[in-house]
């Protein structure tokens, strides 16, 4: 019997190659999505087809309400999602408010129900929008939390949270999912996809996902909105 991994799928191209590594790695892996008031639906339409294409155990999609804060480009309608790329010295408005700690806090209450010790989560420090919770520190301060807060860390399990992708380029990235056989066509990883999925092209997600494709030297099976 395989242990049990908790992946938390956006289903976007950097987790879903996340999801095809723990999968590798001889874990049963359990997705968790969720809907938390972004611009758009259809990455969660993504992370369905990326579950079922990739073999998880089972998918869950959790509905909380970032939005109802706001604070962000992909919470609150009002604020534009920048389309000319973020500065290098400032944090983007597209970072959600505390979006990594809710999401990871959720995955920790589902591992210590099933009884795995074990989370991945796909952000990355190299190719990514400058996000303060995609950083090693992070990581390495929550997994220290989560290890004093929790029933089974205090009785001794040593809960890990992978980040298989912190030091990858985005290059890299794609890549070690076409290697582990990842369908990118299935993925979304814009932050303004359109109802049918279509990714607008301008925005960083977009940007970094082009570039990743074109630096790994594969055709981009990414599908853009007419212009």
């Amino acid at each position: 019997m395989n242990k049990k991994a908790i992946i938390l799928l956006s289903g976007g191209l950097d987790s879903a190659t996340c999801l095809a590594m723990a999968k590798a790695a001889g874990f049963d892996c359990y997705a968790l999505s969720f809907d938390y008031g972004q611009r758009h639906n259809a990455e969660l339409e993504a992370a369905k087809r990326v579950a079922q294409s990739l073999g998880a155990v089972e998918h869950r999609v959790i509905k909380i309400d970032l939005a109802a804060f706001g604070g962000s480009a992909l919470t609150d309608a009002n604020i534009a999602v920048p389309v000319n790329g973020a500065m290098d010295d400032e944090i983007p408005v597209t970072y959600v408010p505390a979006r990594n700690t809710v999401l990871l806090s959720y995955a920790l209450a589902w591992s210590e129900v099933l009884k795995a010790d074990d989370i991945y989560i796909g952000v990355n420090a190299v190719d990514y929008s400058g996000y303060p919770d995609c950083r090693p520190e992070y990581i390495s301060a929550f997994q220290a939390m989560a290890r004093l807060a929790t029933k089974v860390g205090v009785e001794g399990s040593a809960l890990h949270i992978h980040t298989p992708l912190i030091r990858l380029s985005k290059a890299q990235i794609v890549a070690e999912g076409l290697k582990l056989g990842v369908d990118y066509s299935l993925t979304t990883t814009c932050y303004q996809a359109n109802d049918a999925g279509e990714a607008c092209g301008v925005c960083d997600a977009c940007r970094l996902r082009a570039a990743g494709f074109a630096a790994a030297g594969v055709a981009d099976p990414t599908r853009y909105q007419a212009k």
